[in-house]
C-alpha cells in the first residue's frame, strides 16, 4: 500500500531531521559505508581473478611444464571468484537501508554476548534515553 502524500513528506521530514541530527549515523543507515568497502573487495577480487587466470594460463603455456603455478592459479581464481560472487550478493541497492544492528548482533552472537530481539533492543534503548532526560 503506498505512502499518502501528507505520509510522504512526514518521512522526508524525518529523514532530513536525522541527517541534520546525527550524519554519521544516517549515512550508516543508507548502507553508503557497506556499499563502498564490498565495492572495493569486488574490484579487488576481480584483479585476483585475473592474476589467477594469467598465472593459470603462463602455466600452461611455459616452455616448461609449470603444474604448481597452474594449481595455484586456479586456486586463486576460485578463491577470488569465491569472494567476488559474496560480495556481489550481499551488496546493497543504492539508496537501501541497512540497519547496523545486524553486524553488532552478527559480532555478538559470534563471541557469545547477550542476545535479543531487534524491538527489545530498541525499548532498552528508549527507556536509557527517557531515563536519562528524566521524563
Amino acid at each position: 500500500m503506498p505512502l499518502s502524500e501528507h505520509e510522504q513528506r512526514l518521512l522526508e521530514q524525518l529523514e532530513r531531521a536525522l541527517q541534520d541530527e546525527d550524519p554519521k549515523f544516517a549515512s550508516a543507515l543508507q548502507g553508503d559505508r557497506l556499499r563502498r568497502r564490498l565495492k572495493l573487495r569486488l574490484l579487488l577480487a576481480c584483479v585476483g581473478m585475473l592474476l589467477g587466470i594469467a598465472a593459470l594460463v603462463y602455466g600452461l603455456v611455459a616452455t616448461h611444464h609449470l603444474p604448481a603455478l597452474e594449481i595455484a592459479g586456479g586456486a586463486v581464481f576460485v578463491g577470488c571468484a569465491w569472494i567476488a560472487w559474496t560480495c556481489w550478493r550481499r551488496m546493497p541497492a543504492p539508496g537501501e537501508i541497512v540497519p547496523a544492528v545486524k553486524a553488532k548482533a552478527a559480532r555478538r552472537a559470534s563471541t557469545g554476548g547477550p542476545r535479543g530481539g531487534f524491538m527489545q533492543r530498541m525499548e532498552l534503548r528508549w527507556q536509557q534515553r527517557r531515563e536519562r532526560d528524566g521524563f
